[in-house]
């Protein structure tokens, strides 16, 4: 029966999604606040799922290819949501540039995975992609909190949330680039076939 944990794991994240942003574009301090427990919940499945899967030694094909998208679908999620909370769009914290880039990098490894796997290659992952997700979701958490607070909009911590996001959007642009770089010669063998 343990087999089936990480996966379920994983699916449990994509299903909180969707409640996660509903209670974000809710405009309300209760429903940020269940908003920031989905997220939290999802987050901690993130974390245990692969860990799970390597202790049993059960990781699958299914299980690689989900919970990257999984991650994918959370993180992007949540930003995509804060941009349609006065709080964040008023104060410019979240721009659409971010959003932009954020949601390319993930549609481009997103794709470029699907690919090497329909060909039979594995895409691998590396330590900078797992300390971006790390990273992404501290700024998410920040966010939140940021939200909980009572700042306005020219406070300076406002300003330390436009850096965070800003430094957040680099790394994560950084490690597109890194896992394209890092996959470089399998890609190569998709078209040299």
């Amino acid at each position: 029966m343990i087999k089936y944990v990480p996966n379920l794991m994983t699916l449990s994240r994509i299903l909180l999604t969707p409640l996660m942003i509903y209670f974000m574009i809710s405009e309300s301090n209760q429903n940020y606040s269940l908003a920031f427990m989905f997220f939290v919940i999802a987050s901690i499945t993130d974390y245990f799922d692969g860990k799970i899967a390597r202790k049993y030694d059960i990781e699958s094909r299914f299980g690689i290819f989900i919970d990257p998208l999984a991650d994918k679908l959370l993180i992007v999620s949540a930003f995509v949501s804060f941009r349609f909370i006065p709080e964040i769009y008023d104060s410019q914290i979240v721009t659409l540039w971010m959003i932009g880039l954020i949601s390319f990098r993930d549609v481009f490894v997103t794709a470029l995975r699907i690919l090497m796997e329909s060909k039979g290659e594995t895409m691998v992952t590396s330590k900078v992609a797992k300390f971006k997700t790390f990273f992404q979701i501290v700024t998410i958490i920040a966010l939140f909190i940021y939200l909980h607070s009572s700042f306005s909009t020219d406070d300076p911590i406002s300003d330390v949330m436009k850096v965070l996001m800003v430094v957040t959007t680099l790394i994560t642009f950084y490690t597109g680039v890194h896992y394209f770089m890092y996959n470089y010669r399998a890609i190569l063998r998709l078209f040299v076939r």
